[in-house]
Formats: C-alpha cells, sequence, structure tokens
C-alpha cells in the first residue's frame, strides 16, 4: 500500500524511476497527460470540457484538472495505492487533493522529490540526439552511439531537436521551478516531503527512495 506523488524537474529522470516504483509497489502510474488523453479518446464528459479550453489554446482551468484526476484515483487499480506524476501542479491542486483523500478516508503516505543541479539537467535535457532517417534516439551521456553523430541503425546523421537546446531547457526549468516552489514548500510544512539526490544511476535513486518509502 503506497500513495504518493513523484515530483521532479524536466531531466530529474521520473520516468525511470516511476516505472520502478510502480512495480515494487504494484500500483499504477497515473499521470496528468495520460489520464487527459484518455478522456479526451474515449470522449467522455471530463474529456470533452477539457477539449473546449485545450482548442482554445486555454489552460484547463485547476478545478476542472482535478475532478479528472481524482476520479481516475476511484478506479479499482488504485485500492492498494498510486504514484501521481504531473498532479497536483499548484498548491490549490494540492488542497483539493487532500480534500478529496480525507472524503476516502485516505491521506498520502510521501511525496517524493528527485533533487538535480541545473548544470547536470541542463545536460541532460540537451544531450538527446535523434535520427533524421529512422527516428531513432540517443544520448550524448546515458545512450551514445557508437560513431559520435551517427545512427548505429540505419547510419544516417543524428541531430539535435529544437526543443532540446540549451536555450529551451533554462526556459523549462524557470518555469518548472516557478510552477513547483510553492508545492514543495506546502508539502515541506506537512512534512510529507521527501527530498532524494537525483544524480545517481537509476539503480542508487531507487534504493534511496526504497529507504524512505518503507515496506
Amino acid at each position: 500500500m503506497l500513495r504518493t506523488i513523484l515530483l521532479g524537474a524536466p531531466g530529474a529522470g521520473k520516468g525511470t524511476v516511476a516505472a520502478k516504483i510502480v512495480k515494487e509497489y504494484n500500483i499504477p502510474h497515473i499521470s496528468t497527460g495520460d489520464i487527459f488523453r484518455d478522456n479526451l479518446k474515449r470522449k467522455t464528459e471530463l474529456g470533452l470540457r477539457a477539449q473546449e479550453y485545450m482548442t482554445r489554446g486555454e489552460l484547463v482551468p485547476d478545478d476542472l484538472t482535478c475532478e479528472i484526476a481524482t476520479t481516475r484515483l476511484l478506479e479499482d487499480d488504485c485500492k492498494n495505492g498510486f504514484l501521481l506524476d504531473g498532479f497536483p501542479r499548484t498548491v490549490y491542486q494540492a488542497e483539493k487533493l487532500d480534500e478529496f483523500l480525507r472524503e476516502h478516508g485516505q491521506s498520502l503516505d510521501k511525496v517524493v522529490q528527485l533533487v538535480v543541479d541545473d548544470e547536470l539537467l541542463i545536460k541532460r535535457l540537451t544531450g538527446r540526439r535523434v535520427c533524421k532517417n529512422c527516428g531513432a534516439t540517443f544520448h550524448v551521456i546515458t545512450i551514445p552511439p557508437k560513431e559520435e553523430g551517427i545512427c548505429d541503425n540505419c547510419g544516417h546523421e543524428l541531430i539535435q531537436r529544437a526543443d532540446d537546446t540549451e536555450e529551451t531547457a533554462v526556459n523549462r526549468l524557470k518555469v518548472y521551478e516557478e510552477q513547483t516552489s510553492p508545492l514543495v514548500t506546502y508539502y515541506e510544512e506537512k512534512g510529507l516531503l521527501a527530498p532524494i539526490d537525483g544524480a545517481g544511476t537509476p539503480e542508487e535513486v531507487f534504493q534511496s527512495i526504497l529507504d524512505v518509502l518503507g515496506d
């Protein structure tokens, strides 16, 4: 049984760690993006309401986002807990989640925060290289090609996508920090925040998380 939230900046390694957590605790990984896509695909009432905002290029309001996310938590696979990723994004959403959990006799166990310094995050975010021909993805640090700048699979040139530049990475980190720092303070004050050094290998980071979460 584990009810937790995973916080971490772009490049912090949330995806890798999340996969290990859900496997270890046999709980669903619930990401906001996945919930929205599922509701849109199934044309649910909530999904259609969200789509109205999205087609206008507007942010989906907090209340609707909360309704979509908490509705997902009522499904059977969440009976033994869940790992939330991408929700809540604001203190208001966090308060709404707390209200929902209280109404259902539940509470969060921990809020895991992957902490990685900006220099390493930028290296991770700008290191991705994509093959122009077959679309294969490499990373100059974690998954380097055998020959620099050349795809292992088809021998074509590897390129850096426009959204992987340092300027874009810096901006993404700035936006994340502005959005998330109040949330970090919120959970810290509740005694739920568990900062984890995310600079190590996936195995080292996961072991640190296990040490915090326990059985």
